[in-house]
């Protein structure tokens, strides 16, 4: 999860990794899945809210198929949100398309990403073209599970340093998308995660993906 910043035009990729000091060994927990494809699923600790999701794994491509339900609490109204992504072989997002249902309607969204490193954002009423300042990753707000792209990517469970990864950040439930940059910290107590206005402490198991966010969800 991520906070929004403004969107700029194109710009080539910039994401900037340095060594931390002094080196440490991430810790890591064991998959709770024995096998893939897995389903995984996550639930919020203080509001009415979960996450489940379906991922297929190749390599590091990821196909994955989910769900994020909330009841209406002070946080955001009642809604249901689906997703569906496509990561390229290295682990960079390709396409992902996301749906969501309020009282008030429905609305859907396509992103996808081209060799260029050019997104386009498509509403069906709506087109955006941007470079989103060189992101390679997707950040869905209140999804646990989207952590798990840079992480995944730049093998943070197995290594201990700092990423500044610039994403293409999307708001739930009213699918708003802006440009954002967040700083990932690996470490032996698991990767911390900053925002330009926020931080928490994410534990991983050994494949990358996200047992506990604080402040988030946890998965059961």
């Amino acid at each position: 999860m991520s906070e929004r910043l403004p969107s700029t035009g194109p710009a080539r990729p910039h994401t900037t990794r340095r060594r931390s000091s002094p080196t440490v060994e991430t810790v890591t927990i064991p998959s709770t899945a024995s096998s893939w494809p897995a389903v995984l699923t996550w639930r919020a600790r203080s509001v009415p809210r979960m996450e489940s999701v379906r991922v297929q794994l190749n390599g590091n491509r990821i196909k994955a198929a989910g769900r994020i339900i909330g009841g209406k609490c002070s946080d955001h109204p009642a809604f249901s949100a689906s997703y569906d992504l496509v990561t390229d072989e290295v682990g960079v997002t390709r396409r992902l398309s996301l749906r969501t249902a309020l009282a008030a309607g429905e609305r859907h969204m396509s992103i996808s990403r081209d060799e260029e490193g050019i997104w386009m954002v498509e509403t069906g009423t709506t087109h955006l073209r941007s470079g989103f300042a060189g992101a390679k990753d997707v950040d869905v707000v209140l999804s646990p599970f989207f952590n798990t792209l840079p992480i995944r990517r730049f093998g943070m469970q197995n290594e201990s340093e700092d990423f500044q990864v610039p994403v293409v950040y999307v708001n739930l439930p009213n699918l708003a998308v802006q440009e954002a940059s967040l700083t990932y910290s690996s470490g032996a107590d698991g990767v911390h995660v900053l925002s330009p206005v926020s931080s928490s402490s994410i534990t991983v198991d050994e494949d990358g993906f996200v047992l506990d966010y604080q402040g988030l969800a946890e998965r059961i």
